[in-house]
């Protein structure tokens, strides 16, 4: 008999239907894809259970991306290999107040969402700023790059000093 492994995950109530899917198609997509199964609560309770430990963590990793804010289309490229994912709190860079994180989601994001589309289109990863998290999809490579870039401009770097480094480590690949 099978060894059954289990996750639980909680994801914001406001990305459950986004989880769900019209219809269920995104959770059975994710379901079919991660070699798992899903049970979904409405308050946001996500239980995932399958028979092997790999499958069960790639799956939770998809689902807590959709929970940060990514459209359920791209956080299924974690299903890939060469795809990794990484979450940044903004306590973690001194954000306590409603203010600090929406000046610090502001720096990441920029005006009408270019500094984010600038840092994705360099580091060829995705980008989604959520509450009170940034989280990165993409290559092992780019996923650190943008997050050298991001955490340089959560701690006061301009934004030109931050475009400079991707620039210089576009040449090191």
């Amino acid at each position: 008999m099978a060894l059954k492994f289990e996750e639980e995950i909680l994801i914001p109530t406001a990305r459950v239907a986004v989880l769900i899917g019209k219809k269920g198609v995104t959770r059975k997509s994710i379901e079919r894809k991660g070699k798992v199964k899903l049970k979904i609560s409405t308050t946001g309770a996500v239980h995932i259970s399958g028979n092997d430990a790999l499958d069960v963590m790639i799956a939770r990793n998809v689902v807590e991306a959709v929970g940060r804010g990514f459209n359920p289309v791209i956080a299924e490229k974690l299903f890939k290999e060469e795809y990794g994912y990484e979450l940044l709190s903004l306590y973690d860079f001194g954000a306590r107040e409603k203010y600090d994180f929406k000046r610090m989601r502001g720096i990441v994001i920029g005006e009408d969402g270019s500094v984010r589309k600038n840092l994705q289109h360099q580091t060829k990863t995705e980008i989604a700023v959520f509450g009170k998290t940034i989280a990165i999809i993409g290559p092992a490579e780019g996923i650190q790059k943008a997050r050298h870039a991001i955490e340089m401009l959560l701690t006061g770097a301009k934004h030109g000093t931050a475009y400079r480094f991707l620039e210089k480590s576009h040449g090191r690949q």
